[in-house]
Parts: structure tokens; C-alpha cells; sequence
């Protein structure tokens, strides 16, 4: 039986914004996923926690802006599991709870140029393949990828969730950046009175 073909998305989503959706949109399009999971993650090692909004916020945003996307799934998935949040030992909790499908990894060029500092990257590299989308000021060259990665040309796009906090604290609009659907409660959980 063929294996659902799943990308894992992988990310603080701190919120989650436009051009996430369309990342993992052209990744369906273009690599022929079944589906994207956003794996909100509770700690990303190599991100400060200092400006991470509590966990069930970013979810529920996550599932808020992905309701009525075909295809897109907001997951908790790593919410269960030890911290801090490592991909390798995700993959391998998926692997066993999830034996019908096959997953992808979906990750930005910044960290594929720092990914042989992820846990365990040459096992990643091993059993999992690896699409790769572009992101200002990091040139992959397609080339030298190793067998197991593919550079997907989604399209840039120039929007971070760092920008989306900042607008939000100056008390400027956010509606071009992210979904309708969250934009007030994006403006709730990171005005300036929000506790993150």
C-alpha cells in the first residue's frame, strides 16, 4: 500500500503568517505532498525562549489560520514529547505511531546551512528526504545537495514572525501578513500588555 506522503513543517510559528501558508501550499503543488503537518514546537534548541508566546497560544493561532486549508494541519504532536525538541526524536516517534505514512522534512535554507549542527543530522540524512526552500541571504547550490535533499523553488517570501511582534508593539497593521482570521488575536497575545 502506498504510504500517505506527509511534510513535516516544523517551527515556532511565533505566529504562524502568510508566507508559511504558502510555503507549505507550493510544496504540495510542486513536490506532490498528500499533506503539510505545522509542527508547533514547544523548544526549538537553537532559538532563545525568551520571546516564545506560551505553547497553546501558538497552536491555537496555528489551527485558527490552517481551518479550511486542505491539506495543512496545525500538530501538537511535539508537546508530548522530552524537551528540548529535538527532529530526530520526533521522526522517530512518528516512524512508530504513523507506519502508513512517509514523512518529509520541510526546512529554509538558514537552517539547512546550519543543519550538520541539528542532533543527530547525518541519521536525519539517512532515513529521511529533505526539501529545502529558499530564504533571503542563503544561496543553496542544488548541485552539491546530497541524494536525500531538493531544493523546491517556492518563492521568496519576506515576511518573519519577528517582524509580525515588532509591528504588533508599535501598534501598526498586520492584516497583509497574516491570516484574518488571527489577526486579533495575534494582537491580543503580543500587544504590549501580552505575557509571553
Amino acid at each position: 500500500m502506498k504510504k500517505i506522503r506527509t511534510g513535516l513543517y516544523g517551527g515556532s510559528f511565533n505566529p504562524i503568517h502568510n508566507g508559511h501558508i504558502a510555503i507549505a501550499r507550493q510544496m504540495i503543488e510542486k513536490v506532490g505532498l498528500n499533506e503539510v503537518w505545522f509542527m508547533v514546537s514547544p523548544q526549538n534548541p537553537l532559538k532563545e525562549r525568551d520571546t516564545l508566546l506560551d505553547d497553546a497560544k501558538r497552536l491555537e493561532m496555528a489551527r485558527r489560520a490552517l481551518e479550511g486549508q486542505p491539506h495543512l494541519k496545525a500538530c501538537d504532536y511535539e508537546f508530548a514529547l522530552p524537551r528540548p525538541s529535538y527532529t530526530w526524536h520526533t521522526l522517530q516517534s512518528l516512524w512508530r505511531d504513523y507506519p502508513d505514512r512517509e514523512f518529509v522534512l520541510m526546512i529554509g535554507a538558514d537552517n539547512w546551512a546550519h543543519f550538520g549542527r541539528w542532533y543527530h543530522a547525518d541519521d536525519i540524512m539517512r532515513t529521511c528526504n529533505i526539501l529545502i526552500y529558499p530564504r533571503r541571504g542563503y544561496d543553496v547550490d542544488a548541485l552539491s545537495l546530497p541524494s536525500c535533499a531538493q531544493l523546491v523553488d517556492t518563492g521568496l517570501y519576506d515576511v518573519s514572525s519577528t517582524e509580525i511582534r515588532q509591528l504588533i508593539k508599535e501598534g501598526r497593521d498586520i492584516s497583509r501578513l497574516v491570516p484574518a482570521d488571527i489577526v486579533d488575536m495575534a494582537e491580543k497575545y503580543y500587544g504590549t500588555t501580552a505575557a509571553v
